[in-house]
């Protein structure tokens, strides 16, 4: 049978749509149910083919920094220091470990999807009611859909229940959806299109009836799952700028060295032998070949550190990019808001009151003004409350010390209401026994009880859409509690005042009953209702992330929050956190309406995006990434799955985030609390700092070794130091005091300062000037104690193991200098350090030690013991070091402080 399936079937009446897919009410035979699934294939998410676990791995060897480390390897192992050899593979090895672990996270993400699909469901075969697994449902299956089912795939609803479906996987919308079988227009939102049911959504009250118009692939999940599948991972500021700095470092080493070996064997007369051993020595001097390691080590130990903050890091550089997030774009549901309703404003016949509570919590103030209130001087609150306890299908329990709903989470915030409403001696549930009810549907728009007291007396409680229920009320209850006229007009302001703080409005109405035995139908209750009053509901945001959004703005970062609500809910919550322009909203329709230059010009002003699609939210990311920010996505839900992968750095909620959020994501928060995105950038920056501070040691350091040696065959005087001294030196230093940088803690300043530019050079115009300032300080300080020794009239194994010891001592003293490199050095804070600082100055003064003194190191390396006197000048020289280059950083520093404050 041919089939037609419609592009929009939510715009089309169900009826039209059934026709298009040649299919009865009734459902389809099994025959054709298998034709179909030979035809449209099964219902899950084709899976990627994966490549070869051995190519994956073998990757992550072709990096120009990699091929430096091996080279340098090669070289060591032909010199027999097995020792540097040794950590140069460790460190190759272990970086194509970690890269092949983090491989596979597209293709986890697109798992995570997959498991989403319900693997059961209920279909109409042959005219009667069968339970197959998902993947066999296809389009023209009927489907019934019952409270507590996901939908197994996109349904067009044909018949509804009161049904009702919680769409915030998709939408970020928490409140469970009405649906009915009405059509909307073409274009509606996806959050607007009430007569659809897609698949991965919950069913949470009422039943439904619908057919199947996509399967797989062709569903809203699996265009969301195709959409992770193209989006291109970016690497991270840190990772690009490395990787241009190996290959200028690579070209540099080979150009040099290549020039040192021409020029000692054609004009220095040195022999081939004697000149290559002295070029291998410069160029692992010159090589930083623990750099990597030192790196590696750095995250890692921000990787602990933020664990310890319930910050799960899922890939090793992103807590880098953390620090350097100059837009943090996060959803709002779950996120920002506690994804659970509360009741914040209640309005009677002349009053507008304030909720407070936490949760489902059945405590809290009741305030008019500021004013706290008792609820027996306010008879219509005792009678709200009421009518809130009786109307409703849900109940409240504790469990490990947090409040939870069974049932509707609407409901539930309405039974915590009904708590704080209560007057002294309060009546309990418990009192009364419902003998009847109108269950909640979308055609009344209300649900009402029938409810009998324990002496006979009986009361109908209503709660339904405002404007219904107003029409339906002839009288209200004024302030003593009795029915008076209805003030229409007054209560139609009164739900639109508490609409415009981004609250859901329902009304509240009752009537007295002599008995239960009464009739309780629509025309029992038409004109019947005396009006009680209103309730606004709202997610409310969590208290940590108002303090959190205002730190971010405190260290320069733009929050911007992208959700599928409402326009004025989004504005709303923007308000009570802090958000920058709150009453600026765009929404998923404007956003439709611009190209990606205007796009790209719109995001920088507004920070609330409302009734965006999974598409807007990735186009919303690529759009500041496009204005040179560097862009953190928080979320939760499947929707957010496109843009946590595109952004810089990803991060996912982990208690209530969806799997393929945390798939997709960098960081996963384990409390899910938005104020922890604070630590992980205070860490991150804390980590990018460290990384500089090990690079602004390493290479002047590695600079000054290798200058000592082109300057000696440059000017054709003896070696200061021998090429083995050089790798001794590199050895001892490189791994011990390199690494104790790692461990460094946050600066005092740290988030004060605006975030570094996503350009911002790792080589700036400041570390350049450094390499330089040292690396010639070392070289005329190396030269000046190995002169000073052979004009003494030492010899020159004495004089280069003076000179072997001042370059190690100027290295640890340039340890203590860089710690600081936004402060003094000079405090006895800086000075102490930490204990991982000390404990590598000894580890390096003991191996220096050993080689000076024990004859058979001294054999080795050609040492020569040094006399006590002249140990105290190469101390001087590097307490001299110290001080001129820390006087150079305060001037340089004050003069920066005059500019506008950068980094980089």
């Amino acid at each position: 049978m041919e089939i037609d399936r419609p592009n929009a079937p939510h715009a089309i009446a169900a009826e039209a749509v059934l026709i298009g897919l040649g299919v009865a009410a009734q459902g389809i035979s099994s025959d054709e149910a298998q034709a179909r699934l030979d035809r449209f294939g099964p219902n899950r998410l084709p899976e990627t083919r994966r490549r070869s676990p051995v190519l994956r791995f073998l990757r992550h060897f072709h990096n120009i920094l990699i091929y430096v480390l091996i080279a340098s390897a090669a070289i060591t192992a032909a010199l027999g220091h097995w020792v540097d050899t040794g950590v140069i593979v460790a460190v190759v090895i272990a970086n194509a470990i970690i890269g092949f672990v983090q491989e596979g996270r597209a293709e986890n993400a697109m798992d995570a999807i997959r498991r989403m699909l319900a693997p059961h469901t209920s279909v109409l075969r042959n005219g009667s009611r069968t339970s197959l697994t998902s993947d066999l449902v296809v389009p023209g299956d009927v489907i019934l859909l019952e409270p507590g089912e996901k939908v197994p795939a996109d349904v067009r609803l044909i018949e509804t229940h009161s049904l009702q479906i919680q769409e915030a996987i998709l939408t970020g919308e928490s409140v469970a959806v009405e649906k009915d079988i009405a059509p909307v227009a073409a274009d509606a939102a996806i959050g607007d299109r009430s007569c659809m049911a897609f698949g991965g959504t919950l069913v949470t009250s009422g039943a439904g009836t619908g057919v199947v118009v996509a399967t797989g692939a062709e569903t809203e999940i699996g265009r969301i799952s195709g959409l992770i599948g193209t989006v291109e991972t970016l690497t991270t500021p840190l990772v690009r700028q490395i990787d241009g700095f190996g290959r200028w470092l690579s070209v540099m080493i080979l150009i040099a060295s290549a020039a040192l070996l021409a020029f000692g064997y054609f004009v220095q007369h040195y022999s081939f032998d004697d000149i290559f051993m002295i070029v291998v020595g410069l160029a692992v001097a010159a090589i930083p070949e623990g750099l990597p390691a030192v790196m590696t080590i750095t995250l890692a130990i921000g990787v602990q550190a933020m664990a310890r903050r319930n910050a799960i890091i899922r890939r090793l550089p992103a807590i880098e990019t953390l620090g350097s997030v100059s837009v943090i774009c996060t959803d709002k549901t779950g996120t920002l808001t506690r994804n659970e309703m509360m009741a914040a404003s209640v309005a009677t016949g002349s009053r507008l009151f304030t909720v407070e509570g936490d949760g489902y919590l059945p405590e809290g103030l009741i305030r008019l003004g500021a004013d706290a209130i008792t609820i027996a001087a306010h008879p219509p609150l005792a009678m709200l409350g009421r009518a809130a306890m009786l109307c409703n299908d849900a109940a409240l329990s504790r469990r490990d010390g947090a409040w939870t709903v069974e049932g509707d989470p609407m409901e539930g915030a309405l039974l915590s209401l009904a708590s704080k409403l209560r007057a002294e001696n309060p009546e309990g549930a418990d009192a009364w026994t419902r003998r009847a009810a109108i269950p909640f549907d979308a055609q009344y728009r209300y649900m009402a009880t029938l409810d009998e007291r324990g002496d006979g007396s009986a009361a109908i409680s209503v709660k339904g859409a405002p404007e219904r229920l107003i029409a339906m009320c002839s009288q209200q209850l004024g302030d003593s509690g009795d029915a008076e006229a209805i003030d229409a007009d007054y209560w139609h302001a009164a739900a639109n005042r508490i609409a415009a703080l981004g609250q859901r409005v329902l009304a509240f109405a009752v009537r007295t009953m002599p008995d239960a035995n009464g009739p309780i139908d629509a025309a029992t209750l038409e004109g019947s209702l005396s009006l009680i009053g209103l309730v606004g509901l709202i997610d409310p945001p969590r208290p940590e992330a108002i303090s959190a959004v205002a730190e971010c703005h405190g260290a320069g970062i733009r929050v911007k929050m992208i959700t599928g609500d409402h326009a004025g809910t989004a504005a709303a919550i923007g308000r009570q956190i802090g958000l920058e322009n709150p009453d600026r909203v765009l929404t998923g329709a404007q956003i439709e309406t611009m190209d990606d230059a205007q796009l790209a010009l719109a995001v920088i002003g507004t920070d609330i995006f409302a009734r965006t699609s999974p598409e807007h939210k990735l186009r919303l990311v690529t759009a500041l990434q496009s204005q040179g920010l560097t862009v953190a996505m928080t979320g939760d839900g499947v929707n957010d799955a496109p843009a946590l992968k595109r952004a810089d750095a990803g991060i996912a909620m982990g208690g209530k985030g969806s799997e393929a959020a945390k798939e997709a994501a960098d960081l996963v928060l384990a409390d899910d609390n938005f104020a922890s995105i604070v630590a992980a950038v205070r860490e991150g920056r804390t980590v990018y700092d460290n990384i500089k501070k090990v690079i602004s040691w390493t290479l002047p350091t590695n600079a000054g070794e290798a200058a000592t040696i082109i300057v000696a065959l440059l000017l054709g005087m003896a070696l200061p130091v021998t090429a083995v001294q050089i790798l001794w030196v590199n050895l001892i230093t490189g791994t011990t005091l390199a690494i104790a940088l790692a461990f460094e803690p946050t600066e005092p300043d740290t988030m004060r300062r605006p975030p570094r530019s996503r350009d911002a050079p790792l080589l700036s115009g400041g570390l350049l000037w450094h390499i330089v300032l040292v690396s010639t300080l070392f070289t005329a300080i190396v030269f000046g104690i190995f002169s000073y020794a052979l004009d003494k009239g030492y010899s020159i194994e004495l004089a280069r193991t003076m000179a072997v010891n001042t370059l190690v001592v100027l290295e640890i003293f340039h340890l203590f200098f860089i710690r600081n490199i936004y402060g003094t050095s000079l405090t006895w804070q800086a000075v102490r350090g930490t204990r991982v600082v000390w404990a590598t100055v000894i580890v390096v003064t003991v191996a220096q030690f050993l080689v000076t003194y024990v004859p058979f190191m001294q054999r080795v390396l050609g040492t020569q013991a040094i006399p006590f006197a002249d140990g105290v000048v190469i101390i001087a020289a590097g307490v001299a070091f110290f001080l001129f280059v820390e006087a150079e950083k305060q001037v340089r520093l004050r003069m920066s402080s005059r500019t506008v404050p950068s980094e980089g």
